[in-house]
Formats: structure tokens, sequence, C-alpha cells
């Protein structure tokens, strides 16, 4: 009896992950609200950094500068961002918006069906990420492409496309840093020549294609300039000057426990030698339970220690919340731990939770950030106690997702 509950509540989203009109409708549709929503607010602030950041480049003026004629803030993307959004630049600004909103959900729609698992597991994936994209698009950040970026360069290396998985760990980390976390699927390749040679390939294309919109000393100071942006902007967030930034593992122990103080530094050491301890299990490389093990917790790695994480930032971590929960047998521990992460990550900045637990808890404390910190953890120890080779329970005791992940 103890496994009726939970065989019911995981029946619920096995039948909802059966309707792939539903999926598409919910993860498209969502996505064009969100943006919509904003739109007509007149919210497309981001959208307008990103447009200018191409007319800023083919003009050769300064990348990381304040332009209050034009946005509020700065850009902290890469010379590359040009290219990518020069199909969007060139449009009426609120079709532009529109259409990159829908290019993101569209790019990591395709990522997630890249994935090594059953198309049940991916649509429940698709669909408990769907209010987390609904937020994101509102926000016209680029954190959509970013997390396709991560999840497709697993996918490439996984399919033995060295040379796509270069591609994309390259294009990611020359937009937004966050991609170079790509290379630590490094050792999961079939051929590591050809990935490093992809990487200088890739590195070199990508690094020189602004300049045939531009100049080539024009894009190697930009380059200079946008790591001098990145390292203010850094310092900037470990003096926690807004509670809406630093929303990471950091900014929780930090506002937690009132130590506002406290350097990143001390948070990200360890964390280093905890996800680089978990590499102590390569032997079981060809595992796919312990590759997608290590897909997820590369997927929050650079959300929950980074100091520019925001809460749209977290449309790149939640993704691993729902593989790592595909994998699980279902019992009810793991529903109420699914149940209360989508709740915090996904709804506490939204309208479902009170204003005042939005206003007095979840923003303050950046609780989004608390189970991806858990879940995190948890995947370290259940790597390094080898419990990622447990087989799920039974059929009539696991979720009813098919079959589990095949191995390697």
């Amino acid at each position: 009896m103890k496994y009726i509950a939970a065989r019911e509540k995981r029946n619920l989203l096995t039948y909802l992950g059966e309707k792939e009109w539903l999926i598409m409708f919910l993860w498209f549709g969502l996505a064009f609200v969100g943006a919509i929503t904003e739109i007509s607010r007149g919210n497309i602030n981001n959208f307008l950094i990103f447009k200018n950041v191409f007319f800023h480049l083919i003009h050769q003026q300064p990348l990381y500068i304040e332009y209050p004629q034009e946005y509020y803030d700065v850009n902290l993307y890469g010379p590359v961002f040009s290219v990518v959004i020069a199909p969007f630049a060139g449009l009426e600004t609120r079709l532009g918006a529109l259409l990159w909103a829908l290019t993101g959900a569209g790019v990591l729609y395709y990522a997630i069906r890249q994935l090594p698992l059953n198309r049940i597991q991916q649509n429940i994936i698709l669909l408990l990420c769907t209010q987390e994209l609904m937020g994101a698009s509102g926000w016209f950040q680029m954190n959509q492409f970013v997390g396709a970026f991560i999840i497709l360069t697993f996918a490439s290396i996984v399919k033995g496309k060295d040379m796509w998985a270069a591609f994309f760990i390259v294009l990611g980390t020359l937009t937004k840093i966050y991609g170079i976390v790509g290379l630590a699927f490094f050792f999961f390749s079939s051929n590591p020549k050809r990935l490093i040679a992809g990487l200088f390939l890739w590195g070199g294309i990508l690094f020189a294609l602004p300049m045939l919109i531009s100049s080539p000393q024009y894009v190697i100071n930009c380059y200079f300039e946008w790591y001098a942006a990145l390292a203010h902007k850094n310092t900037l967030n470990e003096a926690v000057t807004t509670i809406f930034q630093d929303i990471s593992a950091g900014g929780f122990i930090k506002r937690v426990f009132h130590i506002p103080w406290l350097s990143n530094t001390y948070v990200l050491i360890p964390a280093m030698i905890i996800f680089l301890a978990q590499y102590i299990m390569l032997p079981y490389r060809y595992n796919s339970r312990y590759r997608l093990y290590i897909l997820c917790s590369v997927l929050m790695f650079p959300v929950l220690f980074s100091t520019s994480s925001e809460s749209p930032t977290y449309i790149i971590a939640i993704p691993a919340i729902c593989i790592w929960y595909v994998m699980q047998p279902s019992t009810r521990a793991n529903n109420i731990f699914l149940f209360f992460a989508i709740l915090l990550v996904s709804f506490s900045h939204s309208d479902v939770v009170t204003p005042w637990v939005r206003k007095n808890l979840a923003v303050p404390y950046a609780l989004k950030a608390l189970p991806c910190l858990v879940l995190w953890l948890m995947i370290a120890y259940e790597i390094f106690t080898k419990k990622f080779l447990v087989k799920p329970p039974k059929p009539e005791e696991a979720a009813p997702v098919l079959e589990p992940v095949a191995q390697a």
C-alpha cells in the first residue's frame, strides 16, 4: 500500500506525458504568453540590449558601456552574440522580441528531445519545465539557449558527434561564459582528439566571425573589455547590491545566515572539489545513468555557483531536476521532493505564492537555490556511493515511464 499514492501521482504525469499535442501546446503556448505579456507592458529592456549589440558592433562602438538613451543596464554577452542576435535585430522591436523568445523555447525543446531517454520521459521533463520557461521567456534573456547548448553538447558527445559538441561548447562560452561547463563531458567522448580539434576549429571560426561585420582589432579589444565587465559585475553581485541578483548557493547561505561579507570563493572552492570528485567514478563513464547524473550536476553548477544567477537563469537548472526525477523509482519521498522543488524553483517568484511569502521569504533569502543545492549534493552523494548503479524497483513499484534508461 505504501506505493499506491506515489504510483497514482506518477501515473498522472505519465498520462499527461502521452499527450504530445498537450506538451507542444503548453511548451510553446506558455512561452508565447510569457513573452507577449511583457511585450504588452513594454518590458522588453533585455531585448533592446541584445538588439543594439548588433548595431553597436557593426558601428564599432563600445559594447560594455551604458547607453541610457537606448536602454538601462549594460550588455554582458560576448562579441559573437552580435551574430546570434543578427536575424532578430533588424525586425520591428516587438516582433523581434517575440520571435527571440519563441526561438529560445524551440532550441531548448529540441535539446531535450535529443536526450537518451524515452519519449514519455522527455515529455514529462518538458511538462515540468513549462512554468519556468514561461517566466524565462518574459525576460527575453539567452538562458534558454545556454541550457540547450549544454544539453546538446552532452547529447552530441554521447552520439559520437564530437565536432557538433565542440561547436556548442565554443558558442556557449563565447556568448555567455556558462557554456564552458560543456567541457565537463570531455571524458565521455569516444574520440577526444576530434573533440579537441573541433574546439580549436570552432574557436577560431567563432572568434573571427564578428570581425566580418566590424574589424579584427575592434573585436579583440571587445574581448578584453568583456572580461573587465564580467569581473566588475561579479564584484557588484558579491556586494549584494540587489536581492534579485546572486540567487545562488552563495547568495542563499549569505542571506539565511546573515553573513553578507562571505566571499563566493569560500563556496566555489568546496563546490569545485565535490564536482571534480564525481569523476572518481569515470570507470563507469559508459553507464548511461552515470552520464545523466553528471549532466544534471553540470546543468546546476553554473547556476548554483555564479554570483550572476537571477530568477530566469533557473531555466538552465530546472531540466536537471526533471531529468533526475524521471530516472528515479516512484516513491513518496521522490514525489514530495519534486513537488517542493518545482514549487520553490518555478513558482516562488510568481503570483502562485502569496505576495508576503514572495516578498519576505522567497526573494530575500534566495530560496530558489535551495532545492537545486539539495539535489546537487544528493547527486554527488549517489555518485560517490554508487547508488546510480542501483536499478529501479520492479515494474509495479516503479515509475510507469516505460523502461529505465538503457545502458550504453
